[in-house]
């Protein structure tokens, strides 16, 4: 049942965006407490763009044709030389390098000049937050670097103006005016040259040029799936490489930051925190900021530690760790091919709202497994019941062998294939998560297959021994076909009980079509055994009338559960599976 519920919703789930490496991990993703996702590509569409950059003087510019000439000239060297991007030849397109970098090329919208040569450089990293390129231009060596406004603004006290003069940079000044960028979600990169090249990876005496101000608009479906995973009980933390004040404003705009007791931290004041300090802080804790790998994994520990259920967003190499260590770890479809690797869920559109379709379908999955155990053991119940009461009551096999296995059949492989395709409904997200102890029989579903189980046993047996029954049939062997099918359509009827906590057991039945298929499959083959004339399942031909009272005792199981069900409710018990 296991296997089938899993493939069969696997395949549902590609329709989704959602693609299943390991099969276990869907049924953990809906038991979900925390989430920790990534937010560009993920909350944000992963496309950036450069909207404006701003010189030492703060004066703003939305395209390189408003700056001078030599202001320029020194611009679009260090977009271009400290970049990993470049444009094909063949088809024009921007190729390799990350989507920062990819940003700032089309922004540039040049080609590298071949007469200048990249003779060194230091690639970004997350731990560094800076990238630096040294390159000989007219036989002049100078030194370009790219990275966070607070690493590369820390080591400079001059500025190039628009006329391409140094002037005194007054720092505080503009990392205010960055900060009121970067609130409006805005991500800010400061670029500067150095003459001093050597050693490659210093960022002293560095000259500013300018802050490139860059936007990714968030998805237009983020909302939605940042507020349904909330509705299920799983708290989301945004982790990101991008300045704090950035990330808070994202967060806000998206719904992940709602409250005033909601907290967010960078990775620097993070690192100082002990383990029993920062366990008291996950509870409000929304934002990370400027994160590292280590960030990522040190948060899936504590969590872990906590006893909660964890899942993890990622698409890098530096991602894997983390991946591994949590409890589902999702990578995104754009990611590296290690990430994947590393996953059991490969989130193709990269998009939040498919994880908050992963997380419904893993609650779906947990539930039509508990649907199907009501229905299994109700009919072993009934069955074993029979099968021990029988030889006392003078009935010494009151069902054949031939005809258990037609039974197993019914409530095995054909049960667990009706059951399997019953579809995810939006209700369960409004639902707490399961608990990593819940048992897989809780009180309704023990009170159902009690109930079902007695009844039906109570049903047959009452069949076989009463006069009244008797005098309806001809014979014995009419008896006993009328008694097998009786025990196969009360697993019918009760498989519609099963499937549903509600009172109107019809609800969304049109929406599971093999349910149906299966249930019209089964009655046929029944009607098909005892009118076939065929003697291995030891059945004979009924007539109309022995038929239909056969048939409206089994149908009795479907009022009986109907009360109860009613009693429940009453009681104050509204839950189901």
């Amino acid at each position: 049942m296991i296997t089938l519920v899993l493939s069969t919703n696997s395949k549902k789930m590609l329709k989704d965006n959602v693609l299943v490496r390991k099969m276990v991990g869907i049924e953990t993703a809906g038991s979900l407490n925390i989430l920790f996702t990534d937010k560009t590509g993920t909350i944000t569409k992963g496309k950036m763009e450069v909207i404006a950059v701003a010189d030492g003087d703060l004066n703003e510019y939305n395209s390189l044709l408003e700056l001078k000439n030599n202001y320029r000239t020194i611009l679009i060297d260090s977009l271009l030389y400290n970049n990993e991007s470049e444009f094909d030849s063949v088809s024009g397109k921007i190729i390799g390098g990350n989507i920062t970098d990819k940003a700032l090329l089309k922004f540039a919208g040049h080609k590298k000049d071949a007469n200048i040569k990249i003779i060194d450089k230091i690639l970004f990293n997350s731990k560094d937050k800076y990238s630096v390129a040294i390159i000989e231009k007219n036989q002049e060596k100078i030194k370009l670097l790219k990275g966070a406004p607070d690493k590369i603004i820390k080591f400079a006290n001059e500025y190039i103006d628009s006329n391409g003069q140094r002037r005194t940079l007054d720092k505080e000044k503009l990392l205010k005016f960055i900060d009121e960028k970067t609130k409006l979600g805005l991500r800010a990169i400061a670029v500067s040259i150095s003459l001093s090249i050597y050693p490659v990876d210093s960022l002293r005496r560095n000259i500013l040029v300018g802050i490139i101000f860059i936007k990714d608009d968030i998805r237009k479906e983020a909302k939605d799936g940042v507020e349904l995973i909330r509705k299920a009980g799983v708290k989301t933390v945004m982790i990101t490489g991008d300045s704090l004040s950035t990330a808070v404003s994202i967060a806000k705009e998206v719904g992940i930051i709602t409250e005033k007791e909601d907290l967010s931290i960078d990775s620097a004041k993070m690192a100082k925190m002990t383990d029993e300090e920062l366990k008291k802080m996950l509870p409000n804790l929304k934002v990370v900021a400027r994160a590292l790998p280590e960030d990522k994994k040190r948060l899936i520990n504590i969590s872990k530690e906590l006893d909660l259920v964890t899942g993890m967003t990622g698409d890098g190499v530096n991602d894997s760790v983390a991946l591994k260590k949590a409890d589902v770890a999702f990578a995104m479809g754009s990611g590296t091919e290690v990430a994947k690797e590393a996953s059991d869920i490969v989130i193709i559109d990269d998009n939040i709202l498919s994880i908050s379709k992963a997380i419904l379908y893993g609650r779906t999955i947990f539930k039509n497994i508990r649907k199907f155990i009501i229905f299994q053991l109700t009919v072993n119940i009934s069955a074993v019941s029979l099968a021990l009461i029988g030889p006392f009551i003078g009935i010494p096999t009151p069902v054949t062998v031939i005809q258990m296995l037609w039974i197993n059949m019914v409530m095995d492989t054909l049960a667990g294939l009706a059951f399997s395709y019953e579809v995810p409904r939006i209700e369960y997200m409004l639902e707490p998560p399961k608990k990593k102890k819940e048992n897989i029989i809780n009180k309704y579903m023990l009170n159902e297959i009690i109930v079902g189980g007695l009844y039906s046993s109570l049903v047959c047996l009452f069949f076989l021994k009463s006069n009244v029954i008797k005098s309806f049939y001809s014979n014995n062997e009419t008896l006993m076909t009328a008694f097998f099918s009786l025990f196969i359509f009360l697993a019918v009827f009760n498989a519609f009980n099963a499937r549903t906590h509600r009172i109107n057991i019809l609800a969304h039945l049109k929406e599971n079509k093999v349910f149906l298929l299966i249930i019209g499959f089964i009655i046929i083959v029944q009607v098909s055994i005892i009118y076939s004339g065929i003697t291995t399942f030891r059945t004979v031909p009924i007539n109309m009338q022995e038929f239909i009272i056969m048939f409206i005792l089994s149908l009795t199981i479907i009022p009986l559960d109907f009360i109860r069900k009613l009693f429940l409710k009453k009681k104050g018990n509204k839950n189901g599976v």
